[in-house]
């Protein structure tokens, strides 16, 4: 396949694993989304992942709604992040895809410190990488550490995988008059408010001239066209 991206970050949801369930992991989605990865990995693209918690735990909406310690609440995301990593680790295996979680908080028995060098050399050796634990820091989005490890691992774009196919410039799930952008700039997301990432997030990007890919991961095929080039979704850039 011609390829518009060497190396590549993915951004996932937790709530992507949720499937039909509306909690926690669905094998089936578990399996749906490992399949897309090992089919662009074994087309020679390198891909790190990083995927968020929120199928299993939301610290911000614990501290805000559950009067609990901001702090803690998120340490306890960046554990379902671990969780989620793991699940989507043992399904690629089991593909035959070698792959490495690599943890911002050190937790050596199930998967290994965060470390740049060695990230970029699993990478160099075709393996794919699951970022887990966020930054290892409260207050910090899982959106705004793929975009730093992106960066760090000097990744040609970011892929944000999302349940509508791009960026539109309302919810088109409630207003089905909603415009699509093809293209888009860091700047025009930053005013309009749309919530593509958050705004710490998009101005990494933007710092940085990160190009960030927003498409529908549940469309087979869907992150295979987007790295071909093919216009999946919405692209962000300058």
């Amino acid at each position: 396949m011609a390829q518009a991206y060497k190396r590549i970050l993915l951004k996932i949801s937790g709530e992507a694993l949720v499937g039909h369930q509306g909690f926690g992991i669905d094998p089936a989605m578990v399996e749906q989304v490992c399949g897309e990865i090992a089919a662009i990995r074994q087309a020679g693209v390198e891909i790190a992942v990083v995927v968020g918690g929120g199928n299993i735990f939301r610290g911000f909406k614990a501290s805000t709604s559950g009067n609990m310690d901001r702090v803690t609440a998120d340490h306890m995301g960046m554990l379902a992040t671990v969780i989620n990593s793991l699940a989507m680790q043992d399904r690629l295996e089991k593909r035959g895809v070698y792959t490495r979680v690599m943890s911002a908080i050190r937790m050596e028995q199930v998967a290994e410190t965060f470390i740049r060098r060695r990230a970029i050399r699993h990478l160099e050796k075709g393996r794919v990488i699951i970022f887990a634990a966020g930054t290892g820091n409260p207050y910090f989005t899982t959106d705004t550490a793929g975009v730093l490890r992106a960066i760090e691992i000097k990744a040609d774009a970011i892929f944000k995988a999302t349940k509508v196919d791009g960026v539109y410039d309302s919810d088109p799930v409630t207003n089905p008059k909603a415009k699509k952008f093809d293209r888009i700039t860091y700047d025009e997301v930053l005013s309009r408010h749309l919530k593509v990432m958050d705004a710490t997030a998009i101005a990494l990007c933007a710092e940085n001239k990160l190009p960030l890919v927003v498409f529908n991961l549940l469309t087979p095929g869907n992150l295979q066209r987007a790295v071909e080039g093919v216009a999946v979704g919405t692209v962000v850039g300058e």
